[in-house]
């Protein structure tokens, strides 16, 4: 499609791309969407921090999201809600834009059970420590279920970024 291009942040953003025919952000212009940003936990019952990379695993474990780096997973709910912030930013950067600064669309979305007050509390923070300068609009939704079983949070921003768009021509 013309005008649009598309972004895939090295390692596990492009493993995901090849293995799922999906990328990590687009920009349209001057604007810079990216796709839901989730943490995968494994559904077997390994130590708490498991590898992609690792023998035996297949897309049908992804249960949310990833270390964009190490395909390392964090079962605790409240690292994966950090690293969900971590990898928008990473999506973001990647498409040429300059994070979170630019952002001024959140899209939450959790599974019923993982909407905890601590949870939420763990969201909010994340909010004000990525955009401390404004306060981007924000849509939280509580889920039965996900984009794959066992996903608990997914996050989606959009940014304004009319700098990088000038500088992409």
């Amino acid at each position: 499609m013309s005008g649009l291009r598309y972004f895939s942040y090295k390692d596990h953003g492009a493993r995901l791309l090849e293995q799922m025919n999906y990328n990590q952000a687009v920009r349209v212009g001057d604007r810079i969407e990216t796709a839901g940003q989730v943490i995968p936990r494994m559904h077997n019952k390994n130590p708490a921090r498991r590898n992609l990379e690792k023998p035996g695993f297949e897309l049908t474990d992804l249960a949310g999201g990833w270390c964009p780096k190490t395909g390392e997973i964090p079962s605790d709910l409240l690292e994966e809600i950090d690293q969900v912030f971590t990898n928008i930013d990473l999506a973001l950067r990647d498409a040429g834009g300059q994070g979170w600064s630019q952002v001024y669309r959140i899209r939450l979305y959790a599974l019923d059970e993982a909407m905890t007050p601590e949870a939420l509390g763990r969201m909010i923070e994340n909010v004000k420590k990525w955009a401390p300068n404004h306060s981007p609009i924000l849509t939280g939704v509580g889920v039965s279920k996900l984009g794959q079983p066992g996903m608990r949070v997914e996050v989606e921003v959009a940014a304004y970024d009319p700098e990088g768009a000038k500088s992409l021509q």
